[in-house]
């Protein structure tokens, strides 16, 4: 990668941004008194704009903006269906999990499954989101950040490693949810800013170069670039690796639910900030705002990936990475670098702080506390301090391997593909299907944990030497995701019916009367009622898809 001058305004701002956010994190909780529900759940209290502006947040990594642009460089918009197809499990997430969710007054998702299953899915799940928070949301993240400075700025990997960790740690560990959910508030607005900024100067950076139009911009990028939906065929034409990435329009549409609703709906760090609104009403809305935020990414992300190949293809040659550090050379006066230097860390600090949080919860509430009920509130606060300091420890060291792997990004994807469909089974099963049993639950869990695994594996060539999925029986990563759900489905329904019905008790707490009641239970309240808002955004999502198809 090209490394960018830092100029002295630029640095500090960055400064700046470091010691504020540190002081926002521990100022917001000065006044707090560290119950389990204040530290692990923010008391409870928080309205949708928080909820809805910390599940952005919490999802955009440096990962996303380094790689999207990169993506966006070399495939176009087609890696834009991550974030667009994120809008329809947001409302998935909104209006058929949260009202269960904010009824039963959960403190983890893994809680919710014993209500539903029993003790034994609870445990499971529990385990995979801790393994989930470490391996996947914080150390890739950590490691992919610290190579993003090392490159940008010239801070030695190590160095930056050990600076952000212990900032996030000490705000995490102090202020508990609520000091997360204030700062990643902040870096919402900071990292949209900084987005937004590298998006406005390429597109002012394009009229200079005479094109001033969206067809002339379209005619000079590659044939499908500025497409969302394709086919084998088409993806072929943009590029070698647009082809092999799989993203077909039918493998977005049924591969991307399967991992998208184990991401947004049932995976603890995101869906933390749901579990702490102060109402299904705020939890809701939230859970739409955020859908409505995951709009942007594709233009303020991807979209400049495109115009980096417009207008540095030549600087950036075969070498994608180099799409982002060289926008923000070329376009970026001194000042804005600053921001979006900020914004970078502000991706980066919100998903490790949304990760640790969420680990330390499940281990205080769902290990702790079911190992030795006994343990007072105030324990578990300690327990869930001390959980978040070992947990960072071990995500830093997980971090320096992060080298072995070719594609951090498409590692991710791959990892969620095969860990996310026996989850996404028992937990959307579990509200729809009233027949569905405990035995059901533990057995798809483990089976569908051995299949994804062994497709992992399969898949993976530093294991297997050979992708025998993708190349030997053309299935992507995406239709991996999709065929591994049917198989768990079947596992599931055929295993319920072999054992005795559920308790109706947990059917009637933690289960849909219908899949209708989802829309036509209660009466509307009005324009602003979430069903009607859902709808809304639904609509905006099909005119967004037709003009970009």
């Amino acid at each position: 990668m090209n490394d960018i001058k830092i100029d002295t305004i630029d640095l500090v701002i960055i400064i700046v941004y470091i010691i504020g956010i540190l002081f926002i994190g521990l100022w917001s909780v000065r006044k707090s008194k560290m119950t389990s529900e204040n530290y692990f759940l923010a008391g409870r209290g928080l309205k949708w704009v928080v909820v809805g502006a910390a599940l952005f947040a919490s999802n955009i990594s440096t990962i996303h903006m380094v790689g999207l642009a990169a993506s966006g460089y070399n495939d176009g918009l087609v890696w834009g269906n991550f974030e667009w197809m994120a809008v329809f499990t947001l409302i998935l997430l909104g209006l058929i999990f949260a009202p269960f969710y904010i009824k039963t007054r959960i403190s983890t998702l893994p809680e919710f499954l014993e209500k539903r299953y029993g003790p034994s899915s609870r445990t499971f799940v529990a385990i995979m989101g801790i393994l989930a928070a470490l391996f996947i949301h914080m150390g890739m993240s950590l490691y992919a950040g610290a190579v993003v400075f090392e490159s940008f700025f010239g801070i030695s990997m190590i160095n930056s490693i050990i600076l952000i960790s212990v900032i996030t740690t000490i705000y995490t560990v102090v202020g508990g949810l609520k000091a997360v959910m204030v700062t990643e508030s902040i870096q919402t607005i900071i990292l949209i800013i900084g987005a937004i900024s590298i998006t406005v100067f390429g597109i002012l950076a394009l009229s200079e170069h005479g094109i001033t139009t969206f067809v002339a911009f379209k005619a000079a990028a590659k044939e499908g670039q500025l497409s969302m939906l394709h086919t084998s065929s088409s993806l072929k034409a943009i590029s070698a690796t647009a082809a092999s990435t799989g993203l077909t329009w039918y493998a977005v549409l049924l591969g991307y639910p399967v991992m998208g609703i184990w991401y947004w709906c049932t995976d603890q760090t995101h869906v933390q900030r749901v579990l702490g609104a102060r109402s299904l009403d705020d939890a809701q809305k939230g859970s739409l705002f955020a859908g409505a935020l995951k709009i942007l990414p594709v233009f303020i992300l991807v979209l400049p990936g495109v115009i980096g190949y417009v207008l540095f293809k030549d600087n950036i040659g075969t070498d994608a990475n180099q799409t982002f550090p060289i926008l923000i050379k070329e376009l970026l006066p001194i000042g804005l670098k600053g921001i979006v230097a900020a914004a970078l860390l502000a991706a980066l600090m919100s998903v490790l702080a949304a990760a640790l949080n969420s680990s330390a919860t499940l281990v205080s509430v769902d290990i702790v506390k079911r190992l030795k009920p006994s343990t007072t509130d105030k324990q578990q606060v300690l327990y869930g301090r001390i959980a978040a300091v070992v947990i960072m420890i071990l995500a830093m060291f997980w971090s320096t391997q992060g080298g072995k792997f070719t594609s951090i990004f498409e590692a991710i994807n791959k990892i969620a593909a095969a860990m996310a469909p026996p989850i996404t089974t028992v937990f959307l099963l579990g509200v729809f299907s009233k027949r569905g049993t405990k035995e059901a639950a533990i057995v798809t869990l483990w089976v569908g944990f051995l299949l994804g695994v062994i497709s992992f594996c399969l898949d993976f060539v530093p294991i297997s030497g050979h992708m025998y999925l993708t190349d030997g029986l053309g299935i992507p990563f995406m239709m991996q995701a999709w065929w591994l759900f049917c198989v768990n489905c079947v596992i599931y329904y055929t295993v319920s019916y072999m054992t005795p019905k559920p308790d109706p008790k947990a059917i009637a707490e933690c289960t849909w009367e219908s899949p209708l009641a989802v829309i036509t239970k209660g009466k509307l309240t009005g324009i602003f009622d979430n069903r009607l808002l859902a709808g809304y955004l639904l609509l905006v999502m099909v005119i967004l898809y037709i003009i970009f198809e």
